[in-house]
């Protein structure tokens, strides 16, 4: 099982910046992938960005967020970070982190992003 808890949400201005933290617990060996999604009122809920833990680090974005946002890990801490950037309206959503280990997805309870205009 792997433990995931959310921070740093929170109501922001247009153009304004927030940094997402996760942080991974239970068992964290060979978790092969982290990333972000989030769901807004209405929507299902869509991969925001994702990284591969497994060695490679490469990182993937949806297109909405491209050059906007960066994801990134802090190993030693276990914890998986979105940087977000330049917020827009249309970014207000609950982001969930995840992680995928032995081909099983988990995800944590989210956090609230509320971008104003």
């Amino acid at each position: 099982q792997v433990q995931l808890v959310e921070s740093g949400g929170g109501l922001v201005q247009a153009g304004g910046s927030l940094r997402l933290s996760c942080a991974a617990s239970g068992s964290i060996f060979s978790i092969y992938s982290m990333g972000w999604y989030r769901q807004a009122p209405g929507k299902e809920r869509d991969m925001v960005a994702r990284i591969s833990t497994g060695g490679s680090g490469s990182t993937n974005y949806a297109d909405s967020v491209k050059g906007r946002f960066t994801i990134s890990t802090d190993n030693a801490e276990n914890t998986v970070y979105l940087q977000m950037n330049s917020l827009k309206p249309a970014d207000t959503a609950v982001y969930y982190c995840t992680a995928v280990k032995d081909g099983m997805r988990y995800w944590g309870k989210g956090t609230l992003v509320t971008v104003s205009s």
